[in-house]
């Protein structure tokens, strides 16, 4: 939260259960009604208002009655003196548990120190009787006991009776206790409108959202358990589509398997059948095969004389072929010798020719080689004609040799100089490296503790990286976060510093002008809507300030330091902290600091002290000036803990910069004598150059010379090299002609030879004609025996073999028979049944058929296979459960569009009253603002109409004119716009008189004086209307000339130790006494 240094720290009540507090009794009364009747007025009490409270042994009351009257009830009293123990008291004895307060974790911690029990007694106005319910708790076991009209009751009985009365003590709207009053702002919209509906809405209000909510869960269950069955309804028919198949497929297959089993029955008849005609058949063909093989025996013997001639003449024939086929493979080898050596009379013809074609062009190559040569002899001579005499030359060679030796030397002290210098330089850079270690060390320090705040604050953390990058947009200095410029001089001093200083101002950042400050929360709250704290400095500083008190008088007390010694920040960090927390003048001591702390408030006056372990703090009563002390246990350091030495990291820096500085002046030394070594280097090139072009020059007019000679020694033995090109082309002429004339004799050779083989191959070819003919007749012979031979070893082969199978055809008749008889259930000699024989008529008669149909049936059935009963019945049953999904489904469509209806009904009963509520507490609110010359609105907000549990209540508000409205949240507007934003919403809420009561506590507290007094003037003339509710407020102060209201009660609550009890308190008798002494 953004608040300036200048602003004055909240007076908040000490916790009344501290054991350092030594209180006397308390007593807050009003003349106590007489037993079993009512106060007077009673009837003007709205049903469940508060007639009576009733505290014994209760946090700092030993015995205590409260009676409140029936509108405002303003309950004043200083800080300490027990104005919040009424309202716990109120909390604990309806039914409320500790953490409605925000104060203890247990009921026992409210029982006063030293007690074992407590007591809270609260009557309740109700017709026809009023209820009272007691409680008694019990330290010991921290439970509690409970009465209804002095009767014992249970916990859920008096729950019962404080729902029906409409009373909400967990409603913040309703109830809104001193330690939760920051939580207001933070309420969710969401909870907001829940906390609304349940304190002003009519009782069924609430009841239709919950409705409305658990109706539209339901919708969207009932929706995506539609969407699922459906789903796996289509899933499981299209299933069962498949399986259709394959249940139709297992019918096919059974209806097939029946077809085969009749078939393979007729088969068996069959087959006999067929086996008998065989034998039948059998038998006459082996009667034909004896007939027949008697006359082929008869017509065998002519036809070994003719197979005898063939053989002889044949026999002769293969001679004369042999002589022939010899004659002609020796005219086929010469021919083939003649042929070769005409081929190689080619070649030879084609080798003369290769041998004149590369001697011409070895001269045309001579002839170019030589002109050549004469050019070059030609030019050298030029040159050499224009080249100098070595004479001439030395001198300047000796010359430029005296200039390069002085030259290296000069180069020899650079070099050395620039390798001191580089030795110096890589000193330095070890020496910077070892201090930049070091400084890296600090700098890790310093990101632990910026990722601590990362994972912390978040929002915090990216305002930080936005503030980084955008410091050119701020006038003046500013601070990051206070938790990352603070650095612990002793790590163990961290816990007194994050003790002493509020979490928010920890991740707070500083800025030295408020116009620094609004320019940054306008960047980083309005428009990236991070949650972070700012503050700005007051024109004082108090950050050079010396302590009232040295600290060396506090020595004898157990203290070492003041607190603002013990760490180190920036001025502007420290300013902040000397002038709010004022952590130049806190003290820190020790365990001796705690056993003298009594001695220690007595004597010094302090007003804020750190022992070890524990934080004093110390305030005196403006109504009774009495001392009083309260202490906390120290938290354990969670932000401070990484620790950086300062003076060190500074002396760390310093040094880098002096190595840097003496760096810089190396490299610019160096550099100096790198480019004065390019310099000679340079030089050195153009004398070596020099020196090297004199060289080449002295020894030229050698080398030319020589090569002039050997050019010439070249060119003479080219010319000896001539060759007779016109002797060789007619030497090339002649060979050709001889090689020509050898070819022509070498064709006729060949062609006599050729003209020879064809004569010897027509010889040939006749006598191979002739052997084919007569081979052919004994070929002829010779088959027509062996066929006769062959045709009678057949026919008495076929004659034994029919024998044999006419045998074995009746043994297979007979066991044929047998199995068919068998196999359709008849015994021998009986009939087969009519139901089969007919079956059996309407098949094939032949096996070959019935093999053709069984095997179409095998191959229809086998396409079927693999299926088995099991399908089936998955398939019923699958089909079964299609049917009661079905059902369901529609079922629970029917289901989903009754709650549809039923949703339409409940929210038009919902909306349109909430509205109209809104609208009023809208009325209401800005009506109140608009009083205060302010602006402020309320409305039902929702992103999407149909998410119920979406639904919220959003405040907005603007306290300046200057900025627009901002919706009310915990972190946007500072503590006092929270206050007033909050108490004139429970004002609004007042009017509408739907609970029976409401308790605000100091909520008035972070108000400034205008607006503490417009509200005030708002919550009286709300409050005390006739048909508002009871409404308590407690405030520790009151301004003066407030405007008050005859139905007002007011509350006064005075301690002290010479305070009367409350059985003594007796205001008639002080009013008399007051008339006696002033008449």
């Amino acid at each position: 939260m953004a608040t300036p240094a200048k602003r004055k720290s909240k007076g908040a009540e000490a916790g009344e259960s501290s054991g350092s507090r030594r209180r006397g009794q308390r007593s807050v009364e009003v003349a106590e009604p007489e037993a079993g009747t009512q106060r007077e007025g009673a009837s003007r009490f709205v049903e469940g208002a508060i007639l009576r409270i009733s505290m014994e042994n209760f946090l700092t009351y030993d015995n205590c009655v409260v009676y409140p009257g029936p509108h405002l009830n303003m309950i004043v009293g200083a800080n300490g003196t027990g104005k919040s123990s009424i309202v716990c008291a109120i909390c604990l004895g309806l039914a409320g548990k500790p953490s409605f307060i925000g104060r203890a974790d247990k009921v026992g911690h409210f029982v006063k120190r030293g007690c074992n029990k407590g007591i809270i007694e609260i009557t309740l106005s109700k017709s026809p009787k009023n209820l009272t319910i007691t409680r008694e708790i019990s330290v010991t076991n921290n439970q509690s006991t409970w009465f209804i009209n002095e009767k014992p009751s249970t916990l859920k009985a008096v729950e019962d009776h404080i729902s029906a009365l409409n009373i909400q003590v967990g409603n913040l709207c309703q109830f809104l206790p001193q330690d939760r009053v920051g939580e207001f702002a933070k309420l969710s919209k969401i909870d907001l409108l829940e906390a609304t509906e349940k304190s002003v809405g009519p009782p069924e209000m609430y009841k239709f959202h919950c409705d409305l909510k658990r109706f539209k869960n339901r919708d969207r269950e009932l929706d995506n358990a539609i969407k699922e069955k459906t789903h796996n309804l289509e899933k499981m028919k299209q299933k069962n589509a498949r399986y259709e198949q394959d249940v139709e497929r297992y019918y096919t297959h059974q209806r097939h398997q029946d077809k085969i089993a009749i078939l393979e029955k007729k088969r068996h008849w069959a087959v006999y059948e067929c086996v008998r005609k065989q034998y039948e058949e059998v038998k006459i063909s082996r009667d034909h095969q004896k007939a027949e093989l008697k006359g082929l025996k008869e017509k065998l013997s002519p036809m070994k004389c003719q197979i005898e001639q063939a053989e002889k003449q044949c026999r002769m024939l293969d001679n004369q072929i042999s002589e022939k086929t010899a004659a002609i493979r020796a005219a086929s080898e010469k021919c083939k010798q003649q042929q070769d050596a005409l081929e190689r009379k080619d070649r030879q013809i084609e080798e003369v020719k290769r041998a004149f074609r590369n001697k011409r062009e070895a001269e045309m190559d001579r002839q170019k080689r030589m002109e050549n040569t004469r050019k070059m002899i030609e030019d050298w001579q030029n040159e050499l004609k224009n080249t100098d005499n070595a004479e001439n030359i030395q001198p300047q060679l000796d010359h430029v040799n005296s200039t390069i030796k002085n030259l290296q030397e000069e180069r020899a002290n650079v070099e050395g100089s620039h390798q001191e210098l580089h030795r110096q330089k890589e000193n330095l850079l070890q020496e910077k490296i070892g201090v930049t270690g070091r400084i890296e060390q600090f700098e890790n320090s310093m990101n632990m503790k910026e990722e601590n705040l990362r994972r912390r604050f978040r929002d915090t953390h990216n305002a930080l990286l936005w503030l980084r990058q955008n410091k050119d947009r701020f006038k003046r200095p500013f601070s990051e976060p206070i938790m990352l410029a603070i650095n612990m001089k002793d790590q163990k001093y961290a816990k007194y510093v994050e003790n002493h200083i509020s979490s928010n101002d920890m991740r707070a950042f500083v800025f030295e002008i408020q116009g620094d400050m609004e320019t940054f929360l306008r960047e980083v709250r309005d428009n990236q809507k991070l949650k972070v704290n700012a503050v700005y400095l007051a024109t004082e500083s108090c950050a050079e300030s010396k302590p009232s008190k040295p600290i060396e008088e506090l020595y004898r007390y157990g203290f070492f330091s003041y607190m603002r010694e013990l760490f180190d920040a920036p001025t502007l960090v420290m300013r902040y902290l000397c002038f709010q927390y004022r952590v130049h003048e806190v003290p820190v001591g020790t365990e001796k600091t705690r056993n003298m702390i009594e001695r220690i408030i007595k004597e010094t006056k302090l007003r804020q002290i750190y022992t070890a372990e524990e934080r004093y703090s110390i305030k005196i009563s403006a109504y009774t000036n009495e001392t009083v002390s309260s202490n906390t246990p120290l938290r354990p350091a969670q932000f401070l803990t990484v620790t950086v030495d300062a003076d060190e990291r500074k002396q760390l820096e310093n040094q880098k910069s002096e190595i840097d500085r003496h760096l810089q002046s190396l490299d610019s030394r160096l550099a100096e004598l790198s480019e004065k070594q390019k310099r000679l280097e340079h030089r050195d090139n153009e004398l070596r150059q020099q020196k090297k072009e004199l060289l080449e020059r002295k020894n030229k007019r050698k080398q030319l010379e020589s090569k002039i000679s050997v050019k010439y020694d070249s060119l003479r033995q080219m010319e000896q090299d001539a060759i007779n090109l016109e002797e060789e082309d007619e030497q090339e002429n002649k060979k050709i002609k001889q090689i020509n004339t050898e070819k022509v004799q070498l064709v006729k050779e060949i062609t006599q030879l050729i003209k020879n083989c064809i004569t010897l191959n027509q010889q040939k070819t006749a006598l191979v004609l002739q052997k084919t003919t007569a081979a052919f007749h004994k070929s002829n012979s010779e088959s027509e025996s062996k066929a006769a031979i062959v045709e009678i070893q057949t026919v008495e082969r076929q004659v034994m073999r029919l024998e044999k199978e006419k045998h074995t055809l009746l043994e297979k008749c007979k066991e044929l028979l047998r199995k068919a008889e068998q196999a359709c259930g008849v015994r021998a000699g009986e009939k087969v049944p009519a139901l089969l024989s007919e079956a059996l008529k309407h098949s094939p008669n032949s096996v070959e058929e019935l093999d053709a149909l069984l095997s179409e049936e095998r191959s229809r059935a086998s396409c079927f296979a693999g299926l088995s009963a099991s399908v089936v019945e998955e398939y019923k049953k699958r089909t079964d459960e299609i049917e009661q999904m079905t059902l369901e489904l529609e079922k629970d469509q029917k289901e989903l569009e009754n709650y549809r209806k039923n949703i339409s009904q409940v929210k038009e009963r919902w909306l349109n009253p909430l509205k109209q509520l809104v609208d009023q507490i809208n009325e209401r609110f800005s009506s109140f603002f608009s009083s205060m010359q302010c602006v402020g609105e309320v409305d039902l907000h929702t992103e999407n109409e149909e998410e119920y549990d979406k639904y919220g209540i959003r405040i907005r508000v603007k306290f300046r004119s200057s900025t627009q409205l901002h919706e009310l949240t915990q972190h946007h507007q500072s503590g006092g716009e929270k206050s007033v934003s909050t108490v004139l919403y429970l004002m609004a809420l007042q009017e509408l008189n739907q609970c029976p009561f409401r308790v605000v506590d100091e909520i008035n507290q972070g108000m400034d004086p205008v607006n503490e007094r417009r509200v005030f003037d708002v919550v009286v003339k709300t409050a005390c209307k006739e048909s508002t509710s009871q409404y308590f407020f407690i405030t520790p102060k009151l301004l003066q000339n407030l405007t008050y209201d005859q139905k007002m009660t007011v509350l006064v609550v005075n301690n002290g130790p010479s305070m009367l009890e409350s059985r003594k308190w007796n205001l008639e008798a002080f009013l008399r006494r007051r008339r006696r002494i002033q008449p």
